[in-house]
């Protein structure tokens, strides 16, 4: 398998030697195990996706410790959440020792339960997210632009599908099967999985969509609580983001409808059943697909620099909105999304600058399939690839 640099690898190993124990979580097949492996080259490893040695960690946490010592990667530790415990007393035993544990796991509900309940100020969180733009340029030496970004657009961006030229639909079919059977079994127990997976097919129908949980509900034919606990697994599972819209007062955020969105555009074509990189330039739905690929873009702006992502939207009850909101300290980002360049200024920017004052907004870009910026009348428009967003500059 050709290696793919990662843009969060820099961050990885500062953290690895600053502290003694970094959790690195993402959806399946971002590539945890092989990032890990790299920032550690000389640790022993160990994955518990074998369950002898899952078994084995969760009964006997001091002595499988003892048999994996420090420094170690374990790998997709959720499956033994009784070892945190041991970890901590190994921790502290050493507590001024850096880079003693890489912990990955994909199930970040559980894996976050064992951080916040053992490792509490010991460990550092990071996620890792599909293949930016950025890297998939890089590895491939071609431009994010034209045939080529529907392409990607399609394909998708787990780093396999790129180091090893797979079949995308064959690799999405296998990931939503994998991921039914293991990670919702796990966690939910759902009975009929055919109910889950025609509740994950009818979410990526409301891409970029305002989310009504009753409505979607009522589709499925589930309740609005179970409805509730499956998008907290997709979230922690990492396959998709609820992003909330933006207001002044922080409490209007937290009860307002959301809009859901996939963090991988092949992944989203798979469920929506477009077949090939022809049929989604064909499809009324590539709007949609690239409004998908544009807001993971964002998200990777935050998770490879190791931060949170703070991306919002803005709506009027009148309809009028800007895609993406970009808060940074008491300033903001805005962004609209359009597939196609056009002449107009969306008339979203002027609201929002009237609403908060012109002062406050930092910046203003229109995202399109055009890979090259330019600068129009304080606007810049520019594809969601090839430089750099206002919020990275100076960092």
């Amino acid at each position: 398998m050709a290696e793919i640099s990662r843009e969060i690898e820099p961050v990885l190993r500062r953290l690895l030697a600053q502290r003694p124990c970094v959790v690195l979580t993402g959806c399946r097949q971002t590539g945890k195990t092989w990032l890990a492996r790299s920032a550690l080259p000389h640790a022993t490893y160990v994955t518990l996706d074998l369950p002898s040695l899952a078994e084995q960690a969760e009964g006997s946490g001091q002595r499988f410790l003892e048999q994996h010592p420090a420094p170690c990667v374990i790998d997709e530790v959720q499956y033994a959440p009784a070892l945190f415990r041991n970890l901590k007393v190994a921790i502290d035993r050493a507590r001024d020792r850096s880079g003693a544990y890489l912990l990955t796991g994909s199930q970040r509900f559980v894996l976050m339960k064992g951080v916040t309940e053992s490792l509490a100020g010991r460990a550092a969180v990071l996620e890792l997210s599909p293949l930016s733009l950025a890297e998939i340029e890089a590895a491939r030496g071609q431009r994010a632009e034209g045939e080529r970004l529907l392409e990607w657009m399609w394909q998708g961006a787990f780093p396999e599908l790129h180091a090893r030229d797979l079949d995308a639909a064959g690799f999405h079919a296998s990931l939503i099967a994998t991921y039914l059977e293991r990670d919702v079994r796990s966690l939910l127990a759902v009975k009929n999985l055919r109910d889950f997976e025609r509740f994950l097919r009818l979410l990526a129908v409301r891409a970029g969509s305002l989310l009504e949980i009753g409505a979607l509900a009522s589709d499925t034919g589930i309740s609005v609580n179970t409805a509730k606990a499956w998008l907290g697994v997709l979230e922690a599972s990492g396959v998709l983001l609820l992003t909330p819209p933006w207001f002044e007062n922080i409490g209007k955020r937290l009860v307002k409808s959301p809009k859901v969105y996939f963090l991988d555009t092949g992944l989203l074509c798979s469920l929506l059943s477009i077949e090939s990189q022809r049929a989604l330039a064909k499809t009324s739905l590539r709007g949609a697909v690239f409004e998908n690929l544009v807001h993971a873009e964002l998200v990777k702006s935050f998770t490879n620099r190791g931060a949170r992502p703070r991306i919002h939207f803005y709506r009027e009850h009148a309809g009028l909105e800007v895609d993406f909101v970009i808060p940074e300290a008491d300033r903001l980002h805005l962004i609209e999304v359009k597939y196609q360049e056009r002449a107009a200024l969306p008339k979203g920017f002027k609201q929002v600058a009237s609403a908060v004052g012109d002062a406050r907004i930092a910046s203003r870009s229109v995202v399109t399939a055009r890979r090259d910026s330019y600068e129009r009348e304080g606007v810049v428009w520019r594809g969601p690839a090839g430089g750099a967003w206002p919020w990275e500059v100076d960092r």
